[in-house]
């Protein structure tokens, strides 16, 4: 059995209206989750899929980091598609640095995040202290460098710069892919 911790604010949302969201990662996880909503602390108990219930506490962490139900249960969806954090609290000095920090990855009314996401291929959120991304192996890697040019204090416009960069080469390594 495996237990991760919600915050609060999100209990809710990881058992969703009438427990919907909870069955269905229940059903999709193969798992039993026993939420104490008083403490956030949520129980995932294995039931017969061990290769799907790994990936259980990663769908709840998820949640919990500020993703809807449906990005996170998307990890079920592909084998190498994964949940990256990034804790902000490990590269700021104080609370002012921090909102400063993440102010600079959210970006003028949420512009940096979400290109962030438009030219990764990744999910991403921003809530409390860290950046949470939800995709594969190497959509993560460029959210992890974007985030760290930004927290080391490059220019936006050489973040996007880069963003574009990557966006063209993952595309490039897609395309040979593509059905002749």
């Amino acid at each position: 059995m495996q237990h991760v911790t919600v915050p609060q604010d999100r209990i809710g949302v990881v058992i969703g209206a009438g427990g919907e969201t909870m069955r269905e990662i229940e059903e999709r996880a193969n798992v039993r989750l026993d939420i104490d909503s008083e403490s956030g602390s949520v129980a995932i108990e294995e039931r017969d899929d061990p290769v799907a219930a790994m990936v259980a506490p990663d769908i709840i962490k998820a949640i919990g980091r500020g993703f809807k139900p449906e990005t996170a249960l998307s990890i079920l969806d592909h084998d190498l598609r994964t949940l990256d954090l990034i804790d902000l609290s490990e590269h700021t000095r104080n609370d002012n640095d921090l909102q400063r920090k993440k102010g600079r990855i959210i970006g003028e009314n949420g512009r940096t995040r979400e290109l962030l996401e438009e030219l990764s291929g990744a999910n991403v959120v921003v809530y409390g202290s860290t950046v949470g991304a939800v995709g594969q192996p190497e959509e993560l890697e460029v959210v992890r460098r974007a985030v760290g040019m930004l927290l080391d204090g490059a220019p936006h416009g050489a973040v996007y710069s880069y963003l574009e960069r990557m966006s063209n080469e993952l595309d490039d390594d897609v395309s040979f892919n593509a059905p002749q």
